[in-house]
């Protein structure tokens, strides 16, 4: 108890602290505020390096995320997806992008997004990077262009981008064939270039196609180039053997096109950009002339024209001048006859000298008929059955005069040389009809029975000629060959007839020198026949 006083006692003798307020600012409150300070600046560098918010709408946000995938133009992030929302249709993706302070530059009507994606398309691989880190936003930069921040995506990556060094060309054909976007464009079987988009032209009746060729081949185009479609392979059979004619294994299966210098390279100038070039079907194509201007005929044809079809060309002795471009039968409402007319195009260029006889107010087209041009269907291919209109002149023809429907010529026609042939056979086989040929079946009978027993006849005297006349020449043979035996046996070397004719033939030849002697003597001494020879005188 004693010892509990005590400490209280000691306690109350103890000094109490005093407590005085410290004057001026603490150092302890320098943390706070320098983060204060770093936070704000943080806030500032961040706010003041935002670029604009950028909508873009496309029709599916597949592998994009909110604040995960990026904006990158040539691999460096420019921007980041904050939001992905559907329209009010539900039809559409809106997406809204943050770009980065300076994008601003570039945010023009002429700039295109598109997702990035592993694509397979024209025979190329692409954005596989995106297999593993994801799929990301592209982007195509155009300072040149009206300011905007809304955009429509792009569906498909675009083939040529604005830094792509090169110039677009346009090419017109009557159709697109297997072309398609991303195939390749040939310079001498080098991948120059590709196709980066192709429509209907305003008529609604052609292609237009527009490629880009890559610089420095671009230059190679001038107004001479000669564009022709490359796609698949192109075989010909001429005189000369089997021509087979392709670019590359990727166009015979995706398509291609491809180009030459054309005539007179080095005088020609590159050609300007978006420059207009026909698109020919292969590369003999590209050799013909171009003919600009045609007329047209109409020729009536009163035979079938099966194998005739719009198209098929039409030709003077072996050159084409034009092409058939319609087919169709009338009948006239008097006669009710019908006739076939077939509408003719004629390149007269093709004939110098014929484009004023094609004119419907020209002399020359009448003289031409009055000397028998005509229009004859002839077979073209003999396994097809394909036909085609032939022009030539014919002097035996009927004489015919040149009619107008329109102001269409009608060029006369004539019966083919096939049909000709065709009404021969058919009158032979009238005139063969008229032969009696059950009368001539029963003469022929008859003569046959009768020759049959005249065979028979001569038969039976063969057999008689071997039973009877053969055994007698047998023994006539035999006998002659005995005699030939005795005659050889009596005239032969040692035979004494043999002998007596050597020793005749001796003395005859001494008697014909005795003679010999005498006829030269008689002609030296003529006078010896009357006085004897000198020695013999007295």
């Amino acid at each position: 108890m004693s010892e509990e006083l005590s400490r209280d006692t000691r306690m109350e003798q103890l000094p109490e602290a005093e407590i005085k307020p410290k004057k001026g600012f603490s150092i302890v409150w320098l943390i706070p505020l320098l983060a204060l300070v770093i936070g704000g600046w943080l806030v500032f560098k961040a706010w003041s390096e935002k670029g604009p918010v950028v909508t873009i709408t496309l029709k599916s946000a597949e592998g994009l995320e909110a604040g995960k995938t990026k904006v990158k133009y040539k691999d460096v992030d420019i921007g980041q997806v904050e939001e992905i929302a559907l329209s009010d249709d539900i039809s559409k993706v809106i997406v809204k992008l943050q770009m980065q302070d300076g994008a601003e530059s570039f945010m023009t009507d002429r700039t295109r997004f598109w997702v990035v994606r592993a694509r397979v398309a024209a025979g190329k691989i692409s954005g596989l990077g995106t297999i593993f880190s994801g799929a990301y936003i592209g982007i195509d930069p155009v300072k040149d262009g009206k300011p905007t921040l809304e955009f429509v995506g792009l569906e498909e990556p675009p083939l040529v981008t604005t830094d792509t060094p090169g110039r677009l060309f346009g090419l017109k054909a009557e159709g697109l064939g297997s072309l398609d976007i991303g195939s390749p464009v040939y310079y001498r079987e080098i991948e120059v270039g590709q196709v980066v988009q192709y429509g209907f032209d305003e008529s609604g009746r052609a292609v237009d196609i527009k490629i880009f060729i890559q610089a420095p081949h671009d230059r190679q185009v001038t107004g001479n180039t000669r564009f022709w479609n490359a796609s698949g392979i192109d075989m010909s059979l001429n005189a000369t053997g089997i021509k087979v004619d392709t670019q590359s294994l990727i166009s015979i299966m995706l398509g291609g096109i491809a180009f030459d210098d054309g005539p007179d390279p080095l005088a020609a100038e590159p050609a300007p950009e978006n420059t207009a070039f026909p698109l020919y079907a292969n590369k003999d194509e590209t050799a013909k002339e171009n003919y600009t201007s045609q007329n047209y005929f109409l020729i009536y044809f009163n035979q079938s024209v099966r194998g005739l079809s719009v198209g098929s060309p039409v030709e003077f002795r072996g050159i084409k001048l034009g092409e058939v471009i319609d087919i169709h039968a009338v009948v006239d409402d008097k006669t009710r006859v019908f006739r076939i007319p077939v509408t003719v195009a004629i390149k007269p260029e093709r004939i110098h000298g014929f484009g004023s006889a094609a004119k419907s107010t020209g002399n020359d087209l009448r003289d031409y008929v009055d000397r028998g041009f005509r229009a004859v269907l002839r077979s073209g291919n003999l396994v097809t059955g394909q036909l085609f209109v032939d022009l030539d002149f014919f002097p035996d023809d009927p004489p015919r005069d040149l009619t107008f429907e329109g102001t269409f010529p009608v060029i006369p026609s004539r019966a083919t040389e096939i049909r000709e042939i065709t009404e021969s056979i058919a009158e032979i086989v009238k005139k063969f009809e008229k032969i009696p040929l059950d009368e001539i079946g029963e003469d022929l009978h008859r003569t046959i029975r009768a020759t049959t027993a005249t065979m028979n006849r001569i038969d039976r005297l063969a057999g008689q000629f071997d039973a009877e006349t053969v055994p007698a020449m047998t023994e006539a043979l035999d006998s002659l060959r005995s005699t030939l035996a005795d005659l050889e046996a009596g005239l032969g070397s040692d035979s004494p007839v043999n002998f007596q004719l050597r020793e005749a033939l001796g003395d005859f030849s001494e008697m014909t020198r005795s003679l010999r002697g005498l006829t030269d003597y008689l002609e030296r001494h003529p006078e010896s026949l009357i006085f004897g020879k000198k020695g013999d005188q007295p």
